[in-house]
């Protein structure tokens, strides 16, 4: 087998490849009250040199123990055995004296939270240096100039300069960066990145990716990339192993594991995934049920539980790893070979649910009622400065004149990066009060004139799901408790109160039996239904979502998903839907509405906007979300956005993207003035189809 390398420019064959990290047979169980936790069983892989592998599965999988087990990053307590050797020497036994040596110098190591990896007290600029100081015998200006060089390297602008900046005056994508720029500092073997994309925009998830390529470029170093974003891999691995249960249940080329998948689960995680180029949008396949208990794993597969096609043997006996189809494919399913000849695809395995139309879509949208307008909207905020006597210093213009007309049975989407003023428009709408300046008209009553008992009765019309299941569920109440809420809020409760609490349940796909329970005795996407249920007690028409998937795996996001389109067919709801994944925004919306630094950049139907963006920042955008796809994720054409949002205190003159626009790179410089000096006005450029850019240009992103 030959693996080409577009780093190099040059197909070599693995064997020319020296083994950088081998595991073999590594075990780690942790000990509870209620016995020994088998986190990680019989794990064995090999990385070469300049080669990544993508370690991917649902949370609890062990993926990120067993690369804590490499560091030596484990508590006392575990209990680990098995081998792991760098370059041929044994790490497992070793000392923490031994390891320091070895980690920031041989294995670099790139957390999920970069604010919890840097120290806050300490400049970045010192924190690199001291990363060099620690393994190599240089003094302390040539370390603070190998930090500069760092920071320019990862493309941190200014270096020099913001070497002296403590963390909290970086971004969330620059702290990452410089992160990556403490693990590359002494030129390691191996870097392993945890989760180091999850918590980030999209935009900034591209900058962070393109970085770890200039870092492995720089290096040589082979990457360990942990994630649960199979497009990420796609786009960036050579090889991926799959783990559930504690144990690689596939392994593979990425081409292999994309295109002729040999383990259920595999299947079902490739199935679950929204598409940025699906067109046809149909219902997601998720995988029902959840990961099974490590303290207690059931007899035979763990996955048989949740897989559609198990049979007797595999409630039975499990299955180990062994070679099938494609050159170094392995699988751990009774059913491989099966897979393999009969060519099975995911809609063999996974049957696909039929989801129910809202009957309102087969009316022409200007015929249909109007559930939320937005004229001109405007939220400032007073930015102060002072501790005993406080005075204003300036304005942050979070919001600026927007303008959204959503109607009845719709989903229109609110997109763009954080700090854009997506969450606070919803939070203008839900007030439901007089705004600053323009007009909010929600299921046709203007929020400027209502009393307070017209606005009393309105809320119940208007309900919201957050991002957060367990933070917005309150931990000391049972399930049922919470559904009664908002129902004893209006006069609704006794029996009545019960018996719609168990419908409420049952509505989102849980057992009415469960209302005894707590928050804590659910998955997180168990919880989210009940957020759900909780939001649609009193039967609301318009149903305001913010980021609902967002911190769920994507095997659980399928099914929210699912859930809810399913709720919005049956019940004729509409949605404004906040999200920063236009993957999801692509299966879920009928309408889009993209936001930059409080200003609309373009809207429109989600066909026209997907198909042909003409706005450069959408454009962007859309090159930045991966697809679960390798040959399109190596072909598609890649923007990354230079530099981080601007303040919203002081916004750009004129164009507010003008500061990154790739496209004003090649403008005459009369034309880059006209961005400079005039604010571009969202014109139509198409059929219900309207981009706010001077130099508007279509372009496929997918």
């Amino acid at each position: 087998m030959t693996i080409a390398d577009d780093r190099a420019g040059v197909v070599r064959p693995d064997a020319d490849r020296e083994t950088v990290l081998e595991v073999s047979h590594l075990e780690v169980t942790f000990p509870s009250e209620g016995g020994r936790v088998n986190a990680v069983r019989d794990v064995s892989y090999a990385v070469r040199s300049g080669e990544v592998l993508g370690i991917v599965g649902e949370s609890g999988s062990g993926k990120s123990v067993s690369s804590l087990a490499v560091m030596g990053l484990l508590p006392v307590s575990a209990r680990i055995s098995g081998s792991v050797q760098l370059r041929g020497r044994e790490l497992l036994g070793l000392g923490d004296k031994a390891m320091s040596r070895i980690r920031g110098k041989s294995i670099g190591m790139v957390f999920q939270d970069p604010l919890s990896a840097l120290t806050p007290v300490y400049s970045i600029g010192a924190q690199i240096a001291e990363a060099v100081l620690t393994h190599r015998k240089v003094s302390k200006d040539d370390a603070h100039k190998r930090a500069i060089e760092l920071l320019d390297l990862v493309g941190i602008p200014n270096a020099a300069q913001r070497a002296k900046a403590f963390p909290h005056e970086f971004s969330g994508g620059m702290r990452q960066r410089a992160v990556i720029a403490i693990a590359i500092a002494n030129d390691p073997d191996l870097i392993i990145a945890d989760e180091p994309t999850t918590a980030l925009d999209v935009t900034i998830q591209a900058q962070v990716l393109e970085v770890l390529r200039t870092a492995q470029e720089v290096t040589g170093a082979a990457i360990i990339m942990i994630t649960h974003d199979l497009g990420v891999v796609a786009g960036l691995a050579d090889r991926v192993q799959v783990m559930y249960a504690g144990r690689i249940v596939e392994s593979a080329p990425v081409n292999e594991i994309y295109y002729r998948p040999r383990m259920p689960y595999t299947m079902g995680l490739l199935g679950s995934i929204p598409r940025l180029d699906d067109k046809d949008r149909a219902a997601l396949t998720p995988i029902e049920g959840n990961p099974p208990s490590l303290l207690r794993l059931p007899p035979g597969c763990p996955f048989a539980p949740r897989c559609p096609i198990a049979f007797d043997r595999c409630t039975e006996v499990e299955p180990a790893l062994l070679p099938v189809g494609g050159e170094h494919h392995t699988s751990a399913c009774h059913l491989a070979a099966q897979i393999e000849s009969e060519n099975l695809a995911v809609t063999d395995v996974f049957p696909e649910p039929e989801i129910p139309e809202n009957p309102e879509v087969r009316i022409p949208r200007e015929r249909r009622d109007e559930v939320l307008r937005l004229e001109g909207l405007v939220k400032e905020f007073p930015l102060m400065k002072g501790h005993v006597f406080k005075h204003r210093v300036g304005t942050v213009h979070a919001v600026d004149r927007i303008d959204i007309d959503m109607r009845s049975g719709e989903t229109v989407a609110l997109v763009g990066e954080s700090g854009c003023g997506k969450t606070t428009t919803l939070l203008q709408i839900l007030d439901l009060a007089k705004p600053q300046q323009g007009r909010i008209v929600v299921l046709g009553k203007d929020t400027a004139g209502m009393s307070k008992a017209e606005r009393r009765s309105l809320r119940r019309d208007l309900q919201i799901v957050f991002q957060d299941p367990m933070a917005s569920l309150d931990p000391r109440m049972p399930v049922g408790d919470i559904l009664a809420e908002p129902l004893s809020a209006q006069g609704i409760s006794g029996g009545r109160a019960r018996e719609k609490i168990s419908e409420l349940l049952a509505l989102v796909g849980l057992e009415p039996s469960h209302a005894d329970r707590y928050p804590t005795e659910f998955s997180g996407g168990q919880r989210q239904r009940i957020g759900i249920a909780r939001a649609l007690a009193l039967e609301p028409k318009l149903l305001v979502l913010d980021e609902p998937v967002s911190a769920l795996d994507v095997s659980i996001q399928a099914g929210v998903i699912n859930l809810l389109q399913e709720l919005k067919g049956r019940l004729g709801l509409s949605y404004l839907f906040v999200a920063h994944d236009l993957s999801v925004v692509r299966h879920v919306a009928d309408r889009i509405v993209v936001m930059y630094l409080g200003r609309v950049c373009e809207t429109g139907t989600v066909n026209e906007v997907f198909d042909q963006p003409y706005h450069p920042y959408t454009q962007a955008l859309m090159s930045a979300i991966p697809l679960p796809d390798p040959d399109r994720e190596h072909s598609r054409r890649r923007i990354i956005l230079e530099g981080d949002l601007p303040s919203p205190a002081d916004p750009p003159s004129g164009c507010r993207f003008r500061t990154r626009c790739p496209r004003r790179v090649g403008l005459t410089p009369a034309e880059q003035e006209k961005c400079s000096a005039e604010e571009p006005q969202l014109l139509e450029v198409g059929d219900d189809h309207a981009s706010a850019c001077h130099y508007n240009s279509a372009a496929s992103m997918v």
